[in-house]
C-alpha cells in the first residue's frame, strides 16, 4: 500500500510539473513569435495611425507596431539610402512607387490608403478668423503663417498651390514658418508662434486641436489630390506581418479610423 502511494504521488507530482512546463513554453512561443513591425509614417497619419496600432494589437496580438513619425520626402530619401523600416506609409503615393521603380520594393507590394485633405486654422485666441479660409492669411494681424516645408512635405507643397490658387501667396509667401513636417506646422499654430496654419484636416481632427480652434477646409479644386500610398519594403525582416499590417489598415476597422480623421478612400 505505501509503494503504491509513493507511486501515485510521484505520477501527481510529474503530471503538474509537466503541466506547468506545458503552460511556461506557450507562453514563451507567444513571446518567441510576436513580431514588431517598423513602420516610417507621414505625420499626418499620427493620430489616426495611434487609433489603428491599438486596434491591430487588440486583433493580432503577436504584433507589435515601431511607428516613426516624420516628413514623406525625408523617409523617402533615408529608404532609398535603405533605412531599415518594414512598411513605408507616405503622404505622397509617388514616394512608395518610385522605390518600387529603384527596385527597393516589389510594385506589387505599392498601395493608396488614403486621400488627406487641407484646411486652414487658427488657435483660439488667435486674431484670424481661419472660418473665412484662405482668405484669412493675408488678413490684418497675421505675422506668420505655419505650412509644412514644400521641399519635402507633400502637405506644404499643397499648401503653396493652394494659396498660388487663391491668389494670396506674394501676400503670405514673407510671413511663412516652415515645419520640418506637417505635424510641426500645427504645433506651430497651436503654440502661438503663428497667428494661422495651414495643414491636414486629420490633425485639425484630432484629440489635440479638436477643441483649440477653428478652421475652414480649403477648397480641393485649388490644389492636387493629395493621393497618399505606402509600400512594404524588399528587405522587410518578416514580409507577412508587414502584410498583415497593410491589410489591417485597408480593411473595415482600418478604413473606418482613417475616415474619423476626415481621410477620403483611396481611389474615391
Amino acid at each position: 500500500m505505501r509503494a503504491a502511494a509513493v507511486a501515485v504521488a510521484a505520477l501527481l507530482v510529474w503530471m503538474t510539473s509537466g503541466c506547468g512546463q506545458d503552460t511556461d513554453s506557450a507562453s514563451g512561443d507567444t513571446a518567441a513569435h510576436r513580431v514588431t513591425v517598423r513602420v516610417a509614417a507621414a505625420a499626418d497619419l499620427k493620430f489616426a495611425l495611434e487609433e489603428v496600432e491599438t486596434e491591430l494589437v487588440r486583433t493580432h496580438p503577436d504584433i507589435d507596431l515601431a511607428v516613426t513619425y516624420g516628413s514623406s520626402g525625408t523617409f523617402f530619401q533615408q529608404l532609398s539610402n535603405g533605412a531599415p523600416f518594414d512598411v513605408y506609409l507616405s503622404a505622397d503615393l509617388s514616394y512608395p512607387a518610385r522605390l518600387a521603380e529603384a527596385g527597393k520594393a516589389s510594385a506589387d507590394d505599392v498601395f493608396g490608403y488614403a486621400v488627406g485633405r487641407l484646411v486652414v486654422w487658427a488657435a483660439n485666441g488667435s486674431p484670424v478668423d481661419a472660418t473665412q479660409g484662405l482668405a484669412s492669411l493675408s488678413g490684418p494681424g497675421v505675422n506668420k503663417v505655419a505650412i509644412a516645408n514644400p521641399e519635402h512635405a507633400p502637405y506644404g507643397k499643397a499648401a503653396v498651390a493652394a494659396m498660388r490658387a487663391a491668389g494670396v501667396y506674394e501676400a503670405v509667401k514673407d510671413k511663412l514658418v516652415l515645419g520640418e513636417n506637417v505635424a510641426q506646422a500645427a504645433e506651430f499654430t497651436q503654440s502661438g508662434n503663428a497667428q494661422v496654419g495651414v495643414f491636414a484636416l486629420s490633425l485639425a481632427l484630432s484629440s489635440q486641436l479638436a477643441d483649440k480652434g477653428n478652421y475652414a477646409e480649403v477648397p480641393l479644386d485649388t490644389y492636387p489630390r493629395i493621393d497618399q500610398g505606402g509600400v512594404i519594403m524588399g528587405d522587410a525582416r518578416d514580409p507577412g506581418a508587414a502584410r498583415r499590417v497593410r491589410d489591417f489598415l485597408l480593411g473595415d476597422q482600418g478604413r473606418a479610423i482613417l475616415e474619423r480623421y476626415g481621410f477620403s478612400r483611396a481611389g474615391a
